[in-house]
């Protein structure tokens, strides 16, 4: 397809000369351009076709950068990028990788703020609102924020204050009936009965607030969203623009599996088929059976996740056992309490998270179960190094988890490892207990001497004690392998609790060793290596950790970002044998 109407556009600037047709040639033509590159590189597919008739109504209406839009997760804001300069990152190839898959400041003078987590624009926007007429400036300054982030208490707070304020806020509230998956909760009813009631409703939430309301009804016609926008523009108070769209608009497939093309790999642009599908055992499989068996035992387990059932495909298990699975929507600290009080009262609750959500809940995860010392599950996916966006890392989980008063975190190596921690964390009385499921492909080994709370010696060697966190392990394998061919024959240690080190194993390495070297796919700072150099501190046994610099990474590959960290099997045996050499 070619992309005319694209072709003239560098800058919303461009926008205002161009006729209602030709704008709604642009859409077609965005649609094409956005597809196109995601089903190369994978993507937020969904939100992105959803949103392509209000953004180019924006910056036709609005004066980008003066007036100013917030992009709530902003997942959603290819089309923002596009037409504020960016396009050849959509047009050519050679390109794809120049920006980032959010809001980026550093980009472009149109974005104000890194952003890839959810329910933050209303608040980001509210700070915005009070430093512009602080220092007496002008300008429109809206937030676009999806109905399924309307479930994280930030949005509700930023309402509570947007409430309060006297000047203009426009609060676009994007409503495609979606979060990541369907969304959960008392809220969404509410914006049924409003869509219902073409926004006439006496039930309203937004009005409750104390805040204006519009509502629109069809917000993928463009001509309907330049309406709106210009009835809105300069307005002298906040006021909440409910916009009905459909996620996926204009691509069937996404329009059909509005979940599963919420974020998408790579995938066959006719069909919607995923172009390489993973079809060996998962530890996702694991899982669901290790569930089956402790249902098929009469443990009282139930399961909840914050918005992201496919990470563990739980809708599985809900068709299953429709009373013991729950979906609290983009709600991570509600997760957390909520599984506490369950546990409370005697139910084995277990909590499916992705890690780089999961520290929302950070008080909860302190308060509500590490003080209370109450017997929780946590399930953490996504653990490792790994080349997304800043906003998407997977590397601070263990620093943030591992060092909870109360609470124990885990890490399996194998198959037969995750099963029998999922069955321990279930079993046990002393707290909550963390899983980091591995990120790797299924390792299988025989499971010997099972204690969750010591570590498992693989190999008994000498001169060097090798530990390789998790999914990591296999490369603390291979370097033992390595050591081999240059005359050392290292021990090989899983260390599985990563929160409080055996230190009894520790102490036995000082006889017959020189040196610890500890390896994981994590940062650093913080991490399992700290608590082990710690230990031997006021030792002779010299101690080497690998792992992730404390940093946001942003967009290098996973193959640099393990060769910067020294986390390849080459490097760390050049590292070891040289610290040997030392005298």
């Amino acid at each position: 397809m070619e992309t005319p109407i694209l072709a003239t556009i560098d800058q919303p600037a461009d926008l205002k000369k161009r006729s209602l047709p030709e704008l709604t040639q642009l859409a077609d033509e965005l649609r094409h351009v956005l597809l196109n590159k995601v089903s190369q590189t994978g993507g937020h597919v969904g939100p992105n076709l959803g949103v392509v008739e209000l953004t180019i109504a924006f910056h036709t209406i609005f004066d980008s950068p003066v007036d100013k839009v917030v992009w709530d997760v902003s997942h959603q804001a290819y089309t923002h990028k596009i037409l504020t300069g960016r396009k050849q990152a959509w047009l050519d190839p050679a390109h794809y990788d120049d920006v980032s898959g959010y809001t980026a400041p550093e980009e472009s003078p149109h974005d104000y703020f890194n952003i890839g987590h959810t329910s933050t624009s209303i608040a980001l926007a509210t700070g915005v609102v009070v430093a512009r007429d602080i220092e007496g400036k002008t300008g429109n300054v809206m937030a676009v924020i999806g109905d399924g982030s309307l479930s994280g208490g930030l949005a509700l707070e930023g309402l509570n204050i947007a409430a309060t304020l006297k000047s203009n806020l426009i609060i676009l509230v994007n409503d495609n009936g979606m979060a990541i998956a369907e969304d959960h909760g008392g809220i969404y009813q509410n914006l049924r009965e409003l869509r219902e009631s073409n926004g006439t409703s006496s039930h309203n939430l937004f009005k409750d607030f104390g805040l204006d309301y519009r509502y629109v009804e069809n917000g993928n016609d463009l001509e309907t969203m330049l309406t709106a926008f210009k009835a809105v523009k300069d307005i002298d108070h906040p006021i909440v623009l409910h916009v009905h769209t459909e996620k996926g608009h204009g691509y069937q497939p996404a329009i059909d599996n509005k979940e599963a093309f919420h974020w998408h790999v790579p995938f066959d642009l006719a069909s919607g088929a995923t172009l390489h599908p993973n079809t060996g055992e998962t530890y996702t499989d694991v899982i669901h059976a290790t569930l089956e068996d402790e249902l098929a035992a009469e443990t009282p387990i139930t399961a909840i996740t914050a918005a992201v059932p496919g990470t563990y495909d739980l809708k599985q298990f809900g068709r299953k056992h429709p009373h013991r699975y729950f979906d609290v929507g983009i709600a991570e600290q509600e997760s957390i309490t909520f599984a506490a009080g369950q546990a409370q009262q005697g139910l084995r609750p277990i909590v499916f998270h992705s890690g780089t959500f999961l520290q929302r809940a950070y008080d909860q995860l302190s308060h509500d179960l590490g003080i209370n010392k109450l017997p929780v599950t946590i399930m953490v996916a996504g653990g490792r190094i790994n080349a997304g966006d800043p906003t998407h890392q997977g590397i601070f989980d263990v620093a943030m988890l591992s060092n909870i008063p109360n609470l124990t975190y885990l890490a399996p190596t194998t198959k037969e490892e995750l099963r029998a921690m999922m069955h321990w964390a279930l079993h046990q009385n002393n707290g909550p207990v963390a899983i980091r499921v591995p990120s790797n492909d299924v390792q299988s080994a025989p499971l010997q001497d099972f204690d969750a709370l010591k570590m498992h010696t693989v190999h008994m060697g000498r001169q060097v004690a090798l530990m390789g966190v998790g999914s990591i392990f296999p490369l603390a394998a291979t370097v033992q392998q390595q050591l081999a061919a240059h005359g050392i024959d290292a021990t090989l240690i899983d260390p599985r609790d990563i929160s409080d080190p055996d230190t009894a194993t520790l102490a036995q390495l000082k006889n017959g060793h020189q040196l610890v070297v500890t390896i994981e796919e994590a940062s650093l700072s913080g991490g399992f290596g700290e608590k082990v150099s710690r230990y031997y501190g006021d030792s002779e046994m010299r101690v080497l950790n690998f792992g992730a610099a404390k940093r946001f990474n942003d967009r290098e590959t996973t193959t640099e970002l393990k060769h910067e960290f020294q986390l390849t099997p080459e490097q760390i045996v050049t590292a070891i044998t040289a610290q040997l050499a030392q005298k």
